[in-house]
């Protein structure tokens, strides 16, 4: 826990435990749990929720260990930077505690631009790996593609063979004590498209409730849509043009597209609380366009780092944005 936000005076969060995120401690009023649901239910009742929520949380959706395979290929690769603790096992994820977290930044927290490349001359080989692994056969054709999550996506949308997995994805991580992902929704980054796309977050390894785990704005897909309602309305007004108004990054709106860099503040703004939980290998959340979430920042006590994907899955038969057809590269304006 970082000492600079430690009062001695603070409350925990959720079940015993305090949860950061970039602007604070979430007092417990602020968060409860990520309600669970289970592959074999119902799918109408799976439906439901998803349509109620914003979200289904989906417990073992994927086999677990195809789900540490892809972690430990990931480490591995990324293990040349120095950023393992030595002795440690590449599926552990652990990070060495004797060097300089801000040496190693996360992809896609919230870099000014569109996706900028994080960090400076001493994040270089961190950064360079972990785009590298955007590209690797272990992710982009076999993890990316896994037959099972695919399989559900298609029957739970009711899309069939108009299932399309979407090339570009986002392999985040996020090591101890850096900074966190800010407040967003995902609809921000896909206005060239219908607002009909699925988002499949997927946790790759255990996330510890102190972990970087992603929080959920309790009915967030509801303001989503009324903030996005509103500034298409500022967007008429101001005189943008249709192509001004797609981009995330305008004018009316933050330089990183964000809704907010901090949750706590977003939280006693909209008066919701955030929904968290622990997560497991194999686990899936899925999410609708307008779904606002945000990450804890990442405290976890045996200095494990956080690593999570973002797959979207959008109806090949109906106009999607085309913009996200390409492999992850930085600076490409989505």
């Amino acid at each position: 826990m970082p000492h600079a936000l430690s009062t001695g005076q603070e409350v925990p969060s959720l079940n015993g435990e305090k949860l950061f995120v970039n602007d604070g401690l979430l007092r417990p009023d602020q968060v409860a749990e990520l309600k669970e649901s289970f592959p074999d239910m119902p799918m109408d009742e799976l439906r439901r929720r998803y349509n109620e929520d914003g979200y289904v949380f989906l417990k073992g959706l994927l086999p677990k260990e195809d789900v540490l395979e892809a972690r430990a290929e990931y480490f591995k690769l990324l293990s040349p930077s120095g950023v393992l603790q030595p002795g440690s096992q590449p599926v552990e994820g652990i990070f060495d505690s004797t060097k300089d977290a801000s040496d190693f930044p996360g992809i896609g927290a919230g870099a000014v631009g569109g996706n900028g490349k994080p960090g400076a001359e001493t994040a270089e080989r961190f950064v360079e790996l972990a785009l590298e692994a955007h590209y690797a056969d272990w992710y982009k054709e076999k993890f990316c593609k896994h037959p099972m999550l695919k399989d559900f996506v298609a029957r739970f949308t009711g899309w069939g063979g108009d299932t399309l997995p979407v090339r570009r994805s986002l392999l985040r991580n996020n090591t101890p004590g850096n900074k966190a992902i800010g407040v967003h929704y995902d609809q921000i980054f896909l206005r060239h498209g219908e607002d009909t796309a699925v988002t499949a977050w997927i946790p790759m390894g255990d996330i510890g409730l102190t972990g970087g785990g992603l929080i959920y704005l309790e009915n967030g897909h509801t303001l989503g849509r009324q903030v996005e309602a509103d500034f298409n309305r500022k967007a008429a007004e101001s005189g943008l043009t249709d192509e001004e108004t797609k981009n995330a990054f305008n004018q009316n709106m933050m330089s990183t597209g964000l809704l907010a860099d901090g949750p706590r503040e977003y939280s006693q703004t909209f008066g919701r609380r955030w929904l968290a939980t622990t997560y497991e290998a194999g686990d899936v959340v899925l999410h609708t366009p307008y779904t606002i979430h945000a990450s804890t920042m990442n405290y976890d006590p045996g200095n494990i780092i956080r690593v999570g994907t973002d797959l979207r899955f959008v109806d090949s038969s109906k106009s999607w944005d085309k913009r996200w057809d390409h492999n992850y590269r930085f600076d490409d304006g989505v």
